[in-house]
């Protein structure tokens, strides 16, 4: 009587946690391993961006401003190694066969990831680090938004609860920055450098919308080879129209050397680790990780550059990753029929081939009598 009692008090919990859009969950369910491989994982993305930050500051410090130059570098970096894996290839996934088919998809994909970055680098000319710390949060909506329509996720309550806690921990470390005083940047049109602003969040959730697309349905290599061939003719491009003179004027040193190579394999690593953690997770978990990016920077700025210390920071940090959290901790779902990518299609064919030669020398054994007597006396042995 107790049992059916409890079962019966059990099941109206669980229909009043749905109906509330709250979902039962044990802790073990919960704290997995495979959560916290993604939480240590978007952190390391986070510490890349802070490495990249570092270095720019350095290099601003050095009366050096060539954005577009840090940028062709490092798709040149990707256009030398998975670009050129790429072209090894044969049959349909040779990479003059990608470019017959996709070559426009992917020059969108490019051209998006390439002046997002040069965008929000041109908005600190024009607005303080305080509208930019907080309108580059606008990619996450747009992220939810176009990921709903292209690639049919839908988000659960708890989803929209997670990122509004992440925007909150952003909300407390601009409040830090503002009583710190580290309002930095310039007014001379803020609405300009605002609009710039907001303009990159949207290029950026576009790119990384392609960019789950393709590492989750086709592979990481044909999403980085193309990244690098058509961000190095872009960012090209752009770099001799706009910087030549800048880059002239560039005093090389070992010092100045230095930070230009760590500021771009601090990205090419980025953009390398990056499709692997989209691929577990989605687009909008990495985005929402990256939040903690420009804590990361600001700890390090403590040190290095004397920045005031707040315990705002903290609390922040701790925020986010709470919100980061609740949004892994329970999946996302798609509205398509699941798909594989390449990758995992060839590594399942694979593991099919050694299934079925395994089990065809079982079956040639047991046609064979003296065979099955000696695999009898091997596994005796």
């Amino acid at each position: 009587m107790k049992t059916m009692e409890g079962r019966e008090g059990e099941r109206l919990c669980g229909k009043c946690r749905v109906t509330c859009g709250l979902y039962s969950y044990n802790l073990r369910d919960v704290f997995t391993w495979r959560l916290l491989k993604t939480i240590l994982m978007g952190q390391v993305l986070s510490m890349l961006i802070c490495g990249t930050a570092v270095s720019c500051q350095y290099l601003a410090d050095a009366g050096v401003e060539t954005p577009v130059l840090q940028s062709f570098l490092n798709y040149a970096l990707l256009l030398l190694s998975y670009t050129t894996v790429l072209s090894a290839r044969k049959g349909e996934r040779n990479i003059l066969q990608i470019l017959k088919t996709k070559w426009w998809k992917y020059l969108v994909m490019g051209l998006a990831d390439v002046e997002a970055n040069y965008a929000v680098v041109k908005a600190y000319q024009f607005t303080t680090l305080t509208s930019i710390q907080l309108l580059d949060c606008f990619v996450i909506p747009v992220l939810m938004v176009l990921s709903w329509f292209f690639l049919k996720t839908r988000y659960r309550l708890v989803h929209f609860i997670a990122v509004t806690v992440c925007l909150l921990g952003v909300g407390a470390m601009v409040g830090a920055d503002v009583l710190a005083g580290r309002d930095q940047g310039s007014t001379s049109d803020v609405v300009l450098g605002d609009g710039l602003v907001l303009l990159s969040a949207v290029l950026y959730a576009v790119s990384n919308v392609c960019q789950e697309y393709t590492v989750k349905n086709l592979s990481r290599v044909e999403f980085l080879g193309m990244m690098g061939l058509f961000g190095t003719l872009i960012s090209g491009l752009q770099l001799a129209v706009l910087e030549t003179r800048a880059v002239a004027a560039v005093k090389w040193d070992l010092h100045i050397s230095m930070l230009f190579a760590v500021y771009v394999l601090c990205m090419y690593a980025l953009y390398s680790f990056m499709p692997v953690v989209v691929k577990m997770t989605s687009a909008t978990a990495v985005n929402l990780s990256l939040l903690t990016a420009d804590l990361f920077s600001l700890f390090c700025g403590i040190f290095l550059f004397h920045y005031a210390f707040s315990t705002l920071y903290i609390i922040s940090f701790v925020v986010i990753t709470l919100g980061f959290v609740m949004f892994n901790a329970v999946p996302t779902y798609s509205a398509l029929p699941e798909s594989g990518s390449i990758e995992d299609d060839a590594a399942e064919a694979s593991a099919d081939r050694v299934v079925e030669s395994s089990s065809d020398h079982l079956l040639a054994a047991d046609r064979d009598p003296l065979k099955t007597e000696t695999l009898t006396a091997v596994a005796a042995l």
